[in-house]
Protein backbone atom coordinates (compact mmCIF):
# COMPACT_ATOMS: atom_id res chain seq x y z
CA UNK A 1 0.00 0.00 0.00
CA UNK A 2 1.24 3.10 -1.10
CA UNK A 3 0.62 5.99 0.90
CA UNK A 4 1.48 9.57 -0.33
CA UNK A 5 2.59 12.60 1.19
CA UNK A 6 2.93 14.61 -2.40
CA UNK A 7 2.28 11.71 -4.36
CA UNK A 8 6.21 11.78 -5.57
CA UNK A 9 7.16 12.49 -8.96
CA UNK A 10 3.25 12.68 -10.13
CA UNK A 11 2.62 15.26 -7.75
CA UNK A 12 5.90 17.26 -9.52
CA UNK A 13 4.95 16.83 -13.10
CA UNK A 14 1.59 17.99 -11.98
CA UNK A 15 2.61 20.85 -10.50
CA UNK A 16 4.61 21.79 -13.60
CA UNK A 17 1.76 21.31 -15.80
CA UNK A 18 -0.80 23.67 -13.05
CA UNK A 19 1.35 26.58 -12.32
CA UNK A 20 -0.10 28.85 -15.29
CA UNK A 21 -3.54 28.69 -14.50
CA UNK A 22 -4.45 31.33 -11.85
CA UNK A 23 -3.52 34.70 -11.89
CA UNK A 24 -2.89 36.97 -9.54
CA UNK A 25 -5.94 39.48 -9.96
CA UNK A 26 -8.94 39.87 -7.75
CA UNK A 27 -12.03 38.31 -9.01
CA UNK A 28 -13.63 41.53 -8.88
CA UNK A 29 -11.26 43.24 -11.21
CA UNK A 30 -11.80 40.30 -14.18
CA UNK A 31 -14.11 40.42 -16.86
CA UNK A 32 -16.29 37.34 -17.48
CA UNK A 33 -14.19 36.15 -20.41
CA UNK A 34 -10.91 35.85 -17.93
CA UNK A 35 -12.89 33.55 -15.70
CA UNK A 36 -14.39 31.57 -18.05
CA UNK A 37 -10.99 30.52 -19.60
CA UNK A 38 -9.73 29.98 -16.35
CA UNK A 39 -12.73 27.53 -15.91
CA UNK A 40 -11.64 25.56 -19.05
CA UNK A 41 -8.48 25.69 -18.35
CA UNK A 42 -8.91 23.48 -15.32
CA UNK A 43 -11.72 21.28 -17.38
CA UNK A 44 -9.33 20.78 -19.94
CA UNK A 45 -6.85 19.67 -17.46
CA UNK A 46 -8.57 17.39 -15.62
CA UNK A 47 -10.28 15.76 -18.46
CA UNK A 48 -6.82 15.33 -20.37
CA UNK A 49 -6.00 11.95 -21.56
CA UNK A 50 -2.70 12.35 -19.39
CA UNK A 51 -5.29 12.11 -16.20
CA UNK A 52 -6.61 8.38 -18.12
CA UNK A 53 -10.47 8.97 -17.03
CA UNK A 54 -9.37 9.33 -13.22
CA UNK A 55 -11.00 6.13 -12.52
CA UNK A 56 -10.64 5.56 -8.36
CA UNK A 57 -7.89 2.81 -7.40
CA UNK A 58 -5.92 3.77 -10.81
CA UNK A 59 -2.13 5.30 -11.96
CA UNK A 60 -4.95 7.71 -13.48
CA UNK A 61 -6.69 8.80 -10.45
CA UNK A 62 -3.56 8.94 -8.78
CA UNK A 63 -2.09 11.63 -11.29
CA UNK A 64 -5.57 13.71 -10.98
CA UNK A 65 -5.38 13.68 -7.08
CA UNK A 66 -1.51 15.14 -7.48
CA UNK A 67 -2.91 17.33 -10.39
CA UNK A 68 -6.07 18.77 -7.56
CA UNK A 69 -3.03 18.90 -4.54
CA UNK A 70 -1.27 21.33 -6.82
CA UNK A 71 -4.21 23.18 -7.52
CA UNK A 72 -5.40 24.06 -4.03
CA UNK A 73 -1.57 24.43 -3.08
CA UNK A 74 -0.80 27.23 -5.15
CA UNK A 75 -3.78 29.06 -3.55
CA UNK A 76 -1.57 28.97 0.06
CA UNK A 77 -4.66 27.31 1.65
CA UNK A 78 -4.36 24.75 5.15
CA UNK A 79 -3.83 20.85 4.14
CA UNK A 80 -6.83 19.21 6.16
CA UNK A 81 -6.04 15.35 4.69
CA UNK A 82 -4.57 12.63 7.39
CA UNK A 83 -1.38 13.02 5.34
CA UNK A 84 -0.64 16.36 4.13
CA UNK A 85 -3.85 17.19 1.95
CA UNK A 86 -4.76 13.43 1.51
CA UNK A 87 -6.64 11.06 2.34
CA UNK A 88 -6.52 7.77 1.58
CA UNK A 89 -9.65 5.45 1.79
CA UNK A 90 -10.10 1.67 0.60
CA UNK A 91 -13.15 -0.33 -0.13
CA UNK A 92 -13.32 -3.50 -1.45
CA UNK A 93 -15.78 -4.04 -4.82
CA UNK A 94 -18.86 -5.55 -4.43
CA UNK A 95 -19.17 -8.65 -6.57
CA UNK A 96 -20.24 -8.93 -9.49
CA UNK A 97 -17.90 -6.39 -10.52
CA UNK A 98 -19.09 -5.72 -14.24
CA UNK A 99 -16.38 -3.77 -15.60
CA UNK A 100 -16.38 -2.75 -19.01
CA UNK A 101 -12.60 -1.87 -19.36
CA UNK A 102 -8.86 -2.94 -20.11
CA UNK A 103 -7.79 -6.39 -18.45
CA UNK A 104 -8.02 -10.07 -18.94
CA UNK A 105 -9.49 -12.52 -16.49
CA UNK A 106 -6.89 -13.38 -13.91
CA UNK A 107 -7.25 -8.58 -13.42
CA UNK A 108 -10.88 -9.33 -13.14
CA UNK A 109 -11.02 -12.08 -10.83
CA UNK A 110 -8.02 -10.00 -8.56
CA UNK A 111 -10.32 -6.77 -9.00
CA UNK A 112 -13.00 -8.94 -7.36
CA UNK A 113 -11.21 -9.38 -3.78
CA UNK A 114 -8.68 -7.06 -3.95
CA UNK A 115 -9.33 -3.68 -2.01
CA UNK A 116 -9.40 -0.03 -4.23
CA UNK A 117 -7.48 2.60 -2.56
CA UNK A 118 -8.72 6.51 -3.10
CA UNK A 119 -7.23 9.64 -2.55
CA UNK A 120 -9.62 12.77 -0.99
CA UNK A 121 -7.89 15.84 -1.50
CA UNK A 122 -8.57 18.22 1.36
CA UNK A 123 -7.39 21.98 2.00
CA UNK A 124 -9.16 24.98 3.58
CA UNK A 125 -9.39 28.82 4.11
CA UNK A 126 -6.65 30.34 6.82
CA UNK A 127 -8.54 31.71 9.02
CA UNK A 128 -9.00 31.50 13.27
CA UNK A 129 -9.73 28.66 14.84
CA UNK A 130 -13.97 28.06 14.27
CA UNK A 131 -16.85 25.96 16.03
CA UNK A 132 -18.65 26.59 12.61
CA UNK A 133 -17.27 24.68 9.08
CA UNK A 134 -18.66 25.59 5.61
CA UNK A 135 -17.76 23.02 2.92
CA UNK A 136 -17.76 22.79 -0.32
CA UNK A 137 -16.90 19.65 -2.55
CA UNK A 138 -16.95 17.98 -6.04
CA UNK A 139 -15.91 14.69 -7.01
CA UNK A 140 -12.91 14.24 -9.15
CA UNK A 141 -13.49 10.78 -10.29
CA UNK A 142 -14.45 9.15 -13.14
CA UNK A 143 -15.16 5.95 -15.41
CA UNK A 144 -11.30 5.24 -16.42
CA UNK A 145 -11.72 3.23 -19.79
CA UNK A 146 -15.57 2.33 -19.47
CA UNK A 147 -15.67 0.87 -15.64
CA UNK A 148 -18.74 -0.03 -14.38
CA UNK A 149 -21.77 2.40 -14.51
CA UNK A 150 -20.33 2.96 -18.35
CA UNK A 151 -22.96 3.16 -20.34
CA UNK A 152 -21.10 3.00 -24.04
CA UNK A 153 -21.61 -0.08 -25.78
CA UNK A 154 -18.32 0.23 -27.48
CA UNK A 155 -14.90 -1.28 -27.69
CA UNK A 156 -13.10 0.34 -24.26
CA UNK A 157 -12.37 3.74 -25.00
CA UNK A 158 -11.41 6.22 -22.42
CA UNK A 159 -13.57 8.25 -20.80
CA UNK A 160 -12.93 11.67 -20.39
CA UNK A 161 -15.54 12.94 -17.87
CA UNK A 162 -15.41 16.73 -18.48
CA UNK A 163 -19.12 17.25 -17.36
CA UNK A 164 -18.79 14.35 -15.22
CA UNK A 165 -17.23 16.11 -13.13
CA UNK A 166 -13.91 18.14 -14.38
CA UNK A 167 -17.10 20.74 -14.71
CA UNK A 168 -17.53 20.69 -10.64
CA UNK A 169 -14.17 20.58 -9.67
CA UNK A 170 -13.44 23.97 -11.90
CA UNK A 171 -15.96 25.61 -9.85
CA UNK A 172 -14.42 24.66 -6.81
CA UNK A 173 -11.30 25.93 -7.60
CA UNK A 174 -12.59 28.80 -8.70
CA UNK A 175 -14.46 29.28 -5.77
CA UNK A 176 -11.21 28.66 -3.84
CA UNK A 177 -9.48 31.21 -5.93
CA UNK A 178 -11.86 34.04 -4.89
CA UNK A 179 -12.25 32.97 -1.40
CA UNK A 180 -8.04 33.47 -0.79
CA UNK A 181 -8.84 37.17 -1.29
CA UNK A 182 -11.30 37.75 0.69
CA UNK A 183 -11.53 36.48 4.44
CA UNK A 184 -14.28 34.87 5.92
CA UNK A 185 -14.69 35.00 9.52
CA UNK A 186 -15.44 30.91 9.52
CA UNK A 187 -13.19 28.44 7.69
CA UNK A 188 -14.44 26.52 4.64
CA UNK A 189 -13.45 22.96 3.78
CA UNK A 190 -12.26 22.73 -0.19
CA UNK A 191 -13.01 19.25 -0.60
CA UNK A 192 -12.01 17.21 -3.88
CA UNK A 193 -13.33 13.20 -3.16
CA UNK A 194 -12.34 10.20 -4.66
CA UNK A 195 -14.93 6.83 -5.40
CA UNK A 196 -17.94 9.00 -6.06
CA UNK A 197 -18.61 6.90 -9.21
CA UNK A 198 -17.85 3.45 -7.33
CA UNK A 199 -21.03 4.57 -4.68
CA UNK A 200 -19.78 7.46 -2.75
CA UNK A 201 -16.59 5.85 -1.42
CA UNK A 202 -14.79 9.33 -0.84
CA UNK A 203 -17.25 11.16 0.68
CA UNK A 204 -18.75 8.65 3.24
CA UNK A 205 -15.05 7.92 4.38
CA UNK A 206 -14.65 11.47 5.03
CA UNK A 207 -18.04 11.54 6.94
CA UNK A 208 -16.93 8.70 9.37
CA UNK A 209 -13.24 10.30 9.41
CA UNK A 210 -13.93 13.55 9.38
CA UNK A 211 -10.65 15.97 9.57
CA UNK A 212 -12.67 18.64 10.68
CA UNK A 213 -14.97 17.58 12.95
CA UNK A 214 -18.59 16.32 11.79
CA UNK A 215 -20.25 18.09 14.38
CA UNK A 216 -18.68 21.43 13.41
CA UNK A 217 -19.69 21.62 9.86
CA UNK A 218 -22.61 23.93 9.38
CA UNK A 219 -23.75 22.97 5.40
CA UNK A 220 -22.31 21.17 3.05
CA UNK A 221 -22.49 22.19 -1.07
CA UNK A 222 -22.01 19.93 -3.57
CA UNK A 223 -20.68 20.67 -7.40
CA UNK A 224 -21.75 17.60 -9.74
CA UNK A 225 -21.88 18.48 -13.30
CA UNK A 226 -22.29 21.86 -13.61
CA UNK A 227 -20.78 21.89 -17.03
CA UNK A 228 -23.96 22.01 -19.69
CA UNK A 229 -26.54 24.22 -18.53
CA UNK A 230 -29.31 25.03 -21.17
CA UNK A 231 -30.65 28.53 -21.06
CA UNK A 232 -30.15 29.61 -17.50
CA UNK A 233 -32.01 26.64 -16.30
CA UNK A 234 -30.36 25.15 -12.80
CA UNK A 235 -31.25 22.36 -10.49
CA UNK A 236 -30.89 22.31 -7.33
CA UNK A 237 -31.58 19.62 -5.25
CA UNK A 238 -31.25 19.33 -0.92
CA UNK A 239 -33.45 22.13 -0.25
CA UNK A 240 -35.79 20.25 1.88
CA UNK A 241 -32.55 19.39 4.53
CA UNK A 242 -32.99 23.43 6.24
CA UNK A 243 -36.07 25.63 6.15
CA UNK A 244 -34.10 28.32 5.22
CA UNK A 245 -32.97 27.03 1.85
CA UNK A 246 -35.03 28.32 -0.29
CA UNK A 247 -35.46 31.96 1.51
CA UNK A 248 -31.30 32.74 0.68
CA UNK A 249 -31.76 30.97 -2.67
CA UNK A 250 -34.24 33.85 -3.58
CA UNK A 251 -32.19 36.09 -1.92
CA UNK A 252 -28.84 35.06 -3.99
CA UNK A 253 -30.15 34.49 -7.43
CA UNK A 254 -29.49 38.52 -8.50
CA UNK A 255 -28.85 36.70 -12.02
CA UNK A 256 -32.61 35.64 -11.71
CA UNK A 257 -31.58 31.88 -12.87
CA UNK A 258 -34.36 29.50 -13.56
CA UNK A 259 -34.55 27.61 -10.68
CA UNK A 260 -35.42 23.61 -10.28
CA UNK A 261 -35.51 23.13 -6.47
CA UNK A 262 -36.09 19.55 -4.97
CA UNK A 263 -36.30 18.66 -1.00
CA UNK A 264 -34.25 15.45 -1.07
CA UNK A 265 -31.61 15.44 0.80
CA UNK A 266 -30.61 11.46 -0.63
CA UNK A 267 -29.43 11.86 -4.69
CA UNK A 268 -26.45 9.73 -6.25
CA UNK A 269 -23.92 12.21 -5.64
CA UNK A 270 -21.51 13.21 -2.25
CA UNK A 271 -24.53 15.24 -0.82
CA UNK A 272 -25.56 12.23 0.14
CA UNK A 273 -23.53 11.63 2.82
CA UNK A 274 -23.43 14.33 4.63
CA UNK A 275 -27.30 14.80 4.66
CA UNK A 276 -27.24 10.94 6.05
CA UNK A 277 -24.87 12.57 9.26
CA UNK A 278 -27.88 15.48 9.59
CA UNK A 279 -25.90 18.20 7.65
CA UNK A 280 -27.89 20.54 5.54
CA UNK A 281 -26.85 20.23 2.16
CA UNK A 282 -27.33 21.55 -1.50
CA UNK A 283 -26.58 20.20 -4.72
CA UNK A 284 -26.13 22.12 -8.02
CA UNK A 285 -26.69 20.53 -11.15
CA UNK A 286 -27.31 21.44 -14.74
CA UNK A 287 -28.96 18.23 -15.89
CA UNK A 288 -28.24 14.84 -17.62
CA UNK A 289 -27.17 14.61 -21.60
CA UNK A 290 -26.34 11.66 -23.84
CA UNK A 291 -22.98 12.05 -23.21
CA UNK A 292 -23.52 10.98 -19.91
CA UNK A 293 -21.09 8.13 -19.00
CA UNK A 294 -19.96 7.74 -22.19
CA UNK A 295 -15.82 8.36 -23.94
CA UNK A 296 -18.11 11.74 -25.76
CA UNK A 297 -18.35 13.80 -22.75
CA UNK A 298 -15.56 15.78 -23.53
CA UNK A 299 -14.77 19.10 -22.63
CA UNK A 300 -15.89 21.01 -26.37
CA UNK A 301 -19.05 20.69 -24.77
CA UNK A 302 -18.82 22.52 -22.00
CA UNK A 303 -20.76 25.79 -21.30
CA UNK A 304 -17.95 27.75 -19.55
CA UNK A 305 -20.28 30.93 -19.50
CA UNK A 306 -23.12 28.55 -17.41
CA UNK A 307 -20.08 27.04 -15.04
CA UNK A 308 -19.45 30.83 -14.07
CA UNK A 309 -23.27 31.87 -13.40
CA UNK A 310 -23.24 28.71 -11.06
CA UNK A 311 -19.88 30.15 -9.21
CA UNK A 312 -21.51 33.48 -8.94
CA UNK A 313 -24.12 32.20 -7.47
CA UNK A 314 -23.00 29.94 -5.18
CA UNK A 315 -20.11 32.33 -4.08
CA UNK A 316 -23.12 34.95 -3.35
CA UNK A 317 -24.56 31.90 -1.27
CA UNK A 318 -21.49 31.33 0.67
CA UNK A 319 -20.90 34.67 1.50
CA UNK A 320 -23.94 34.92 3.11
CA UNK A 321 -23.77 31.79 5.08
CA UNK A 322 -20.26 32.89 6.65
CA UNK A 323 -22.38 35.41 8.12
CA UNK A 324 -24.71 33.56 9.29
CA UNK A 325 -24.35 31.78 13.05
CA UNK A 326 -26.38 28.49 13.15
CA UNK A 327 -28.16 26.82 9.84
CA UNK A 328 -30.71 24.44 11.23
CA UNK A 329 -31.01 21.10 9.98
CA UNK A 330 -34.56 18.79 8.70
CA UNK A 331 -34.87 15.67 7.19
CA UNK A 332 -36.64 15.23 4.39
CA UNK A 333 -39.20 12.35 3.50
CA UNK A 334 -37.17 9.97 1.88
CA UNK A 335 -35.21 9.98 5.21
CA UNK A 336 -37.38 6.82 5.81
CA UNK A 337 -35.70 4.20 3.29
CA UNK A 338 -39.43 2.73 2.04
CA UNK A 339 -40.83 5.77 0.95
CA UNK A 340 -38.29 5.55 -2.08
CA UNK A 341 -39.57 3.22 -4.44
CA UNK A 342 -37.80 -0.08 -6.13
CA UNK A 343 -38.04 -1.40 -9.48
CA UNK A 344 -37.30 -4.30 -11.09
CA UNK A 345 -37.36 -2.93 -15.04
CA UNK A 346 -36.70 0.00 -17.21
CA UNK A 347 -37.63 2.01 -20.33
CA UNK A 348 -33.99 2.36 -20.80
CA UNK A 349 -34.21 6.30 -21.06
CA UNK A 350 -32.42 9.11 -19.60
CA UNK A 351 -35.08 11.35 -17.48
CA UNK A 352 -34.93 15.19 -18.29
CA UNK A 353 -33.92 16.27 -14.44
CA UNK A 354 -35.19 20.03 -15.32
CA UNK A 355 -38.15 19.33 -16.51
CA UNK A 356 -40.94 20.99 -13.98
CA UNK A 357 -44.29 20.46 -16.29
CA UNK A 358 -46.49 17.68 -16.05
CA UNK A 359 -45.18 13.91 -16.55
CA UNK A 360 -41.45 12.71 -17.68
CA UNK A 361 -39.84 14.12 -20.13
CA UNK A 362 -37.55 11.75 -21.68
CA UNK A 363 -33.64 13.13 -22.87
CA UNK A 364 -32.01 10.33 -24.47
CA UNK A 365 -33.47 6.49 -25.49
CA UNK A 366 -30.91 3.69 -24.98
CA UNK A 367 -30.66 1.10 -27.72
CA UNK A 368 -32.05 -2.47 -27.77
CA UNK A 369 -33.94 -1.77 -24.48
CA UNK A 370 -37.88 -1.06 -23.87
CA UNK A 371 -38.66 2.49 -25.36
CA UNK A 372 -36.03 1.95 -28.54
CA UNK A 373 -37.62 -0.65 -29.53
CA UNK A 374 -41.09 0.94 -29.02
CA UNK A 375 -39.67 3.88 -31.21
CA UNK A 376 -39.86 6.53 -28.20
CA UNK A 377 -37.86 9.30 -28.62
CA UNK A 378 -35.73 11.95 -27.44
CA UNK A 379 -38.53 14.91 -25.87
CA UNK A 380 -41.28 12.29 -25.95
CA UNK A 381 -43.18 13.03 -22.36
CA UNK A 382 -44.88 10.23 -20.17
CA UNK A 383 -48.43 10.74 -19.09
CA UNK A 384 -49.12 7.38 -18.14
CA UNK A 385 -48.50 3.82 -18.28
CA UNK A 386 -51.48 1.54 -18.54
CA UNK A 387 -53.54 2.94 -15.88
CA UNK A 388 -51.18 4.51 -13.43
CA UNK A 389 -50.76 8.54 -14.44
CA UNK A 390 -47.48 9.83 -14.28
CA UNK A 391 -47.30 13.60 -13.25
CA UNK A 392 -43.72 13.53 -12.18
CA UNK A 393 -40.16 11.52 -11.52
CA UNK A 394 -41.73 10.24 -8.52
CA UNK A 395 -44.82 8.76 -10.00
CA UNK A 396 -42.68 6.94 -12.69
CA UNK A 397 -40.96 5.26 -10.50
CA UNK A 398 -43.86 3.99 -8.53
CA UNK A 399 -45.17 3.51 -11.77
CA UNK A 400 -41.65 1.35 -12.72
CA UNK A 401 -42.18 -1.03 -9.41
CA UNK A 402 -45.38 -2.35 -10.32
CA UNK A 403 -44.10 -3.98 -13.40
CA UNK A 404 -42.27 -7.20 -14.10
CA UNK A 405 -39.89 -8.33 -17.09
CA UNK A 406 -41.18 -9.73 -19.87
CA UNK A 407 -45.40 -7.71 -19.27
CA UNK A 408 -46.40 -5.55 -21.71
CA UNK A 409 -47.68 -2.11 -20.92
CA UNK A 410 -49.37 0.25 -23.07
CA UNK A 411 -47.39 3.63 -22.52
CA UNK A 412 -49.38 7.41 -23.39
CA UNK A 413 -46.19 10.15 -24.36
CA UNK A 414 -47.09 13.68 -25.39
CA UNK A 415 -45.16 14.05 -28.68
CA UNK A 416 -45.23 17.72 -29.69
CA UNK A 417 -49.06 18.69 -29.94
CA UNK A 418 -50.25 15.34 -29.65
CA UNK A 419 -50.68 12.37 -27.80
CA UNK A 420 -49.29 8.65 -28.61
CA UNK A 421 -50.01 5.45 -27.58
CA UNK A 422 -46.99 2.89 -27.38
CA UNK A 423 -46.61 -1.00 -26.33
CA UNK A 424 -43.82 -1.49 -24.18
CA UNK A 425 -42.26 -5.08 -23.29
CA UNK A 426 -40.51 -4.60 -19.86
CA UNK A 427 -36.92 -5.75 -19.58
Amino acid sequence: MNTPTHLGLVYIASLVLFLSLFCGCEPSEENSQVIQDRIMRHVNALASPKMEGRETGTNGEKMAAAWLDSAFRSLDLIVKGDVDAIQTFQYKPHPPMQMHGVGDTATLGMALVQEIEGLNVLYATDVSPSSEWGVLAAHYDHLGYGAEGSLFRGDPSLHFGADDNASGVAALLEMAFRFTKYSPENPILWAGFSGEEKGLWGSNHFCKNSTVGLDSIKYMINLDMIGRMRGDTLAVYGTGTSPEWMALLETCNTDSLILIPSESGVGPSDHTSFYLEDIPVLHFFTGQHPDYHKPSDTPDKINAVGIRKVVDFVERIMRDLDQKSDWPFTATIDQDKNSTPSFKVTLGVMPDYLFDGQGMRIDGVSEGRPASNSNMQRGDIVLSIDTIKVTDMMTYMKALSMFSEGQTSTVVVRRGDKNVAVDVTWD
